[in-house]
């Protein structure tokens, strides 16, 4: 055949386009876009409702909080017992405040799940017990008096500080405090505003109990340092 024949018929042939075809039918495809949009909706419920307990009073702490120090002997600090959210802590997972029996706790706790709420709940919960069994004798944070509270709360192997990724924030001392008896310097970010004695001197001097002899004084220094106002 000639060539010429030939190339006639190769571009007669008909050639059926490539065509795409969806898996998912009109309906199909309306009830998928309908339960994406349900489940953002629930998604952003969840975490609006996530925001309002992440802040303010938590009830349910607190009612477990007054439970535990109840069973630990603590009734009479049981019942004004106070368990906040609050957004101020940055850096660390709770704070406790037992002039006020008050537990803050950081509400960037919730990304890291309910055990790490729980064991930070505990160990300032310790923080309190351990006060209200020493009464008005001041204690160290971390010392045995607390290691004792919390093996009573069930976390005897909790740690002093915590290894959660939050973010670190050094701020530099402004304050410094110097005691009168071994002359050992206290540098301050903020000013201390209460009676504050030298526990090393307590301790050797008067086991532990507060000694007006070693209360701390301001100092005049430099190098950003300054003495409180």
């Amino acid at each position: 055949m000639p060539l010429f024949r030939q190339l006639e018929l190769n571009l007669g042939e008909k050639t059926s386009p490539i065509s795409v075809v969806d898996p998912l039918e009109d309906n199909d495809r309306v009830a998928v876009l309908g339960q994406a949009c349900r489940l953002s909706h629930k998604r952003m419920a969840s975490d609006a409702l996530a925001l309002q307990f992440a802040l303010g009073r938590d009830d349910s702490l607190e009612q477990k909080a007054r439970v535990l120090l109840r069973a630990n002997g603590a009734a009479r600090i049981a019942s004004p017992i106070q368990v906040e959210w609050n957004s101020r802590l940055k850096t660390c997972a709770g704070r406790t405040d037992y002039r006020k029996k008050l537990i803050s706790l950081n509400p960037m706790l919730h990304q890291h799940g309910a055990e790490e709420i729980e064991r930070t709940f505990l160990h300032e919960l310790a923080h309190l017990l351990a006060q209200f069994r020493s009464g008005r004798k001041r204690i160290p944070p971390h010392g045995s008096q607390w290691r004792k509270a919390c093996h009573d709360l069930g976390i005897g192997d909790e740690r002093r500080c915590h290894t959660l990724p939050f973010p670190i924030r050094h701020r530099k001392p402004r304050f410094l405090y110097r005691c009168p008896n071994c002359r050992r310097e206290f540098p301050r970010v903020r000013q201390i505003r209460r009676t504050v004695a030298c526990l090393a001197c307590c301790r050797a001097h008067n086991q532990g109990r507060f000694d007006k002899r070693f209360r701390l004084r301001s100092v005049t220094c430099s190098g950003g340092l300054r003495p409180p106002a």
